[in-house]
């Protein structure tokens, strides 16, 4: 720090204030004055040299042993869920919905149902020749003891059926089996009479000797095409407008809606006994159990469920007969044509002449419905009725 010059201001040399401050020069210092402490003297160190105190070793403090760490529990890691699983299952599922009913077609039972003679020209649309027989060799004990038949190889017919499939709606048309009509080579006999004397050949020529439409294909469904198949779809649902007590058909149910199984369902559709128009009626009511039969069939479960859907088409193959020309794809059309929606009738009638137990075609309106069939026109709605009669 440097000296402030004297008498600039501070105190005049000679006064103690000067000597306190200055120091005094030759004298003595009084005994309050600061005194300088003189600086030790190191060897090796410098006086005004700032020393650095060595530094005390610090205790390093004791960690305890490094424990592991838990291991993770294992978790199981579940298998990644890949697309072409569902890919290879839709395939899966497609082969079987294919395979199945060429699988049963080649299991049907073939038969010779080409007329001789001269017939109707080829047609627009399809006809098919669906036939009811008493054919009960395919049931088995039980059934035939519960529907007191025999193994007989259907040597009768109770139900005929025209069924048309074309540019419109298919339509199905029943033939009572008590019509009167011309059977080639046996003169004018009840038309069911024809399958009794010559089967499939005779029956077909006698149908398109009546209507003039011509056969294309021919379906003989058994009594167990009826138990079994209902019994495959797990019941149908009828509805009967009146109590049916009819000891005859093994028949025994109350009036309105209610699901039965093969048995009743047969039943119902063979009783004939407890009504006024017998056989007419009988034709109704064969015509709403085959409805429900398609309602049925065609529902999304047959073809999601491949229990029901397998159960179907085997039971279906088991008692049906087809003509030795229906390949697998005529086949499916039959099926598609048999469960879809459809117009129903019973050929236009009336009571014979000659015999009021028989029937005959109405020569005024039934010309009309073979004729709609032929052309592959619709069938008037008119002449459409459940039994065939007329309208009132």
């Amino acid at each position: 720090m440097a000296e402030r010059p004297p008498g600039k201001g501070g105190p005049e040399e000679g006064t103690p204030e000067y000597d306190w401050l200055y120091g005094s020069r030759g004298t003595a210092r009084p005994d309050d004055a600061t005194r300088m402490v003189p600086q030790q003297d190191r060897a090796g160190e410098r006086p005004d040299e700032t020393r650095i105190m060595p530094a005390q070793p610090r205790a390093t403090p004791r960690t305890p042993p490094a424990t592991p760490a838990p291991k993770p529990a294992r978790t199981r890691r579940r298998p990644r869920f890949r697309f072409g699983f569902v890919k290879l299952a839709l395939l899966l599922w497609l082969v079987f919905m294919v395979a199945v009913p060429f699988w049963a077609w080649s299991n049907i039972d073939k038969v010779d149902a080409e007329p001789s003679g001269a017939r109707p020209d080829d047609q627009p649309g399809t006809n098919y020749l669906i036939v009811g027989s008493d054919k009960a060799d395919d049931l088995t004990a039980e059934q035939q003891k519960a529907l007191g038949t025999g193994p007989r190889g259907g040597t009768n017919t109770d139900t005929i059926i025209v069924l048309h499939t074309g540019s419109g709606a298919d339509t199905r048309m029943s033939i009572p089996r008590d019509t009167l009509a011309e059977v080639p080579g046996h003169g004018t006999q009840m038309i069911n009479a024809a399958f009794s004397l010559g089967k499939a050949p005779l029956l077909v020529a006698s149908v398109e000797k009546l209507t003039g439409i011509h056969i294309d294909h021919y379906v003989e469904l058994g009594f167990g095409s009826v138990i079994n198949t209902v019994d495959a779809l797990g019941g149908i649902e009828i509805c009967p407008k009146t109590d049916m007590d009819d000891p005859r058909a093994r028949l025994d149910i109350k009036k309105g809606c209610q699901e039965v199984d093969g048995e009743t369902a047969l039943a119902y559709s063979r009783s004939r006994y407890v009504s006024a128009l017998s056989d007419l009626d009988r034709v109704g009511r064969q015509g709403e159990v085959i409805g429900a039969l398609g309602a049925e069939a065609k529902s999304p479960w047959t073809f999601l469920n491949p229990v029901r859907y397998w159960r179907l088409t085997d039971a279906s193959a088991k008692a049906i007969r087809i003509d030795e020309d229906m390949g697998p794809i005529s086949l499916g059309r039959f099926a598609l044509a048999m469960t879809g929606d459809s117009r129903t009738c019973t050929m236009p009638n009336m009571a014979a002449p000659s015999d009021p137990n028989r029937i005959v075609a109405d020569p005024d309106r039934a010309p009309a419905v073979f004729k709609a069939i032929i052309n592959d026109d619709a069938v008037p709605k008119s002449l459409c009725t459940p039994t065939g009669r007329a309208r009132q």
